[in-house]
């Protein structure tokens, strides 16, 4: 009952009332064409960080551009308190949910009944099993295998690594599978040792652990690590054991802390593969948009990824994800889940 009350109260403290009058042109298409009538939910498990940060500025802003009532749910990575989310976000007779990563044995049901009530419902990163409801993601396992193909292009195909890795979280799974595929591929790749924690702060808990990883296997010349926070924790590490000439870092995701941990004088982190996060999160809110005017989004929604090395940073001068944006075009907007009818976010 405790727990009830709580999450009501969470409920009433995010709620984000995001009009844009540019949304209210007399061609949209029901429900979107009552301000304010359409009322959606983001039900998050993994906040921590800046990528998700960016993911939730994306989300509020094409929102915001659509005119939708938007309420914000943050469960802290705590499943069963997600799974209440989504049935919470459901008790106030939203629209439309967003599942933003979360665990598939908690979320499976949880999505279900969302289903049920007859709300619709985008999966970001989870992996709900519902052919219901379309998955958005970042094409994971490309962002593992471009990465994984540069840390061939710069080390040959005989090296050791330290793989971070956590299963059960979509994203990374899809990642591991790339990671399979070349290591069976270049059996002269050895996986020295594999580690990985999502426990907060996810950075400081890598690092923790990479310490124990890098002294018992000094060997180790590569580390894939498929998510910036673990890249970051790593890279600690191998700052503090002064072993940034002999350690290259290849991760996935992108963030203006990303850019700046990359491009410090000997930096360890030689390259990631990425999408812009807050793209992401339109994409995600704009397929939701579709569903609810009763067009089919696709089963599958991808936002294409973009190798970004150390060396493009630096012969750039790319100091932030703005800059990133102005070189790359694709940063700027993703050409996925769009509509004649569909207002884009003013950049």
């Amino acid at each position: 009952m405790l727990r009830r009350q709580m999450l009501k109260l969470i409920g009433a403290g995010v709620s984000v009332l995001a009009i844009g009058a540019s949304a209210f042109a007399a061609d949209m298409p029901a429900p979107f064409d009552k301000p304010g009538d359409v009322k959606i939910a983001l039900v998050r498990y993994l906040s921590t960080g800046d990528f998700f940060q960016s993911y939730l500025s994306g989300v509020e802003t094409q929102a915001e551009a659509l005119g939708v009532d938007l309420r914000v749910f943050d469960s802290r990575q705590d499943a069963a308190l997600q799974a209440d989310m989504v049935d919470q976000a459901i008790s106030l007779g939203v629209n439309g949910i967003i599942i933003q990563h979360g665990l598939t044995e908690s979320m499976k049901e949880a999505a279900q009944r969302a289903v049920d009530a007859g709300i619709k419902v985008v999966a970001f990163d989870v992996n709900v099993e519902n052919e219901a409801i379309p998955q958005v993601e970042q094409s994971d396992y490309q962002l593992g295998k471009l990465a994984l193909d540069q840390a061939i292009e710069d080390n040959g195909t005989e090296f050791t690594a330290g793989y971070v890795y956590v299963p059960g979280i979509a994203p990374l799974d899809r990642r591991d599978v790339a990671w399979k595929e070349v290591k069976e591929a270049n059996p002269g790749i050895t996986e020295a040792a594999m580690f990985g924690t999502m426990d907060n702060p996810i950075a400081n808990s890598v690092a923790n652990q990479a310490r124990s990883v890098l002294q018992a296997n000094p060997n180790i010349n590569v580390v894939f690590a498929p998510y910036d926070e673990f890249a970051k924790g790593v890279k600690i590490a191998v700052d503090e054991a002064g072993l940034t000439d002999d350690i290259d870092i290849y991760s996935a995701d992108v963030s203006t802390a990303d850019i700046s941990a990359m491009r410090e004088p000997g930096s360890a982190w030689v390259a990631t593969v990425a999408t812009n996060p807050a793209v992401v999160g339109e994409v995600s809110v704009r397929t939701l948009a579709l569903m609810l005017a009763g067009e089919n989004p696709g089963a599958s929604v991808i936002v294409p990824p973009t190798l970004i090395t150390q060396d493009f940073l630096n012969e750039n001068d790319i100091k932030n994800m703005d800059d990133l944006g102005s070189k790359m075009p694709q940063f700027q907007h993703a050409d996925v889940s769009v509509a004649d009818w569909i207002p884009l976010p003013k950049r």
